[in-house]
């Protein structure tokens, strides 16, 4: 039977040491799934898997990408189902570990098809949001697409013009794209979710914001921050340093709000997957718990 093992919790919960255990017991490689740790140039604020970690067992999606280049879940969803597909040819278990909802969401359950949007539209959409701001933006979701307008963070400006996007180019609302239909896996799912008491979750958010800060996070910043604008860099760390290079706060004022959006990071994360019923849950500590229940599952599926 083959089965695809998904490793999921927040950031700091502890997955990377814990994938790379589960990985060799059950003789696959580690399929990433953070949205951030693809990009090359960002691998101390991301967090990234250590090069002792990649030589310990082969890993996808780390580092494959420029900040440069144009990604999505959508574009995960392609590549990560295709290797997953030709991976079990010959290893029927195969494991999926990271904390980027959308990415998770898009393996296991498919992401709706939307329409490629012209550069023109783009380009214009960008140009407006830069020289009059997001309000005039918002009126034309407002009537182009009143559905999507009640539900959108507004404060989101990247979802907001991406909705417009999608009206300008089709004439159609985007809440019309929105089908929500699961797409049908030739696999089987488990999906096995690491927790820790929240005090707990914080002390190790802070201690490795700290770490970073130790390892180069502000130098590896200055190097991207010319390209701050890049929706790659649209990120916790990344964020608040540029802040300070722009001279906006200290740097142990730009740490210490890395630290606190960090911990709000983590709780939209929990919160995202605590609705998820299929999800069985584990402290990473208790390795033999969780070996013992893939055990369970991979024998109940032969």
């Amino acid at each position: 039977m083959k089965i695809l093992f998904v490793l999921l919790g927040p950031t700091g919960v502890g997955k990377t040491a814990l994938s790379i255990d589960v990985a060799r017991y059950i003789g696959s490689p580690v399929i990433s799934a953070d949205s951030r740790q693809i990009y090359r140039e960002l691998p101390v604020g991301t967090a990234a898997p250590t090069e002792e970690e990649l030589s310990l067992v082969k890993h996808y999606f780390i580092a494959t990408h420029s900040v440069t280049d144009y990604y999505s879940a959508s574009l995960f969803e392609e590549e990560s189902i295709s290797l997953i597909n030709k991976l079990h040819a010959t290893q029927p278990h195969l494991l999926l570990c990271g904390g980027s909802m959308m990415y998770i969401d898009a393996v296991c359950n498919g992401i709706d098809e939307m329409p490629t949007i012209s550069r023109e539209i783009r380009e214009a959409l960008w140009n407006q949001y830069n020289n009059e701001g997001l309000s005039l933006i918002l009126e034309e979701l407002r009537k182009s697409d009143p559905i999507h307008y009640k539900e959108v963070d507004r404060m989101n400006y990247r979802r907001v013009i991406h909705a417009v996007e999608i009206c300008r180019m089709t004439g159609k609302p985007y809440s019309s794209f929105r089908i929500r239909r699961l797409k049908e896996r030739p696999f089987k799912i488990c999906k096995i979710g690491l927790t820790r008491e929240r005090p707990e979750l914080f002390e190790r958010i802070n201690k490795r914001v700290d770490d970073m800060v130790r390892k180069g996070f502000v130098a590896e910043a200055k190097r991207v921050y010319a390209m701050r604008r890049l929706n790659a860099l649209n990120t916790v760390g990344y964020k608040e340093l540029f802040s300070h290079f722009d001279g906006d706060c200290t740097l142990n004022e730009a740490v210490e709000k890395i630290k606190r959006n960090t911990r709000i990071y983590a709780r939209k994360q929990t919160t995202w997957f605590k609705r998820d019923p299929e999800i069985k849950w584990f402290n990473p500590d208790n390795k033999e718990d969780i070996i013992a229940y893939i055990d369970k599952v991979s024998g109940s599926l032969q």
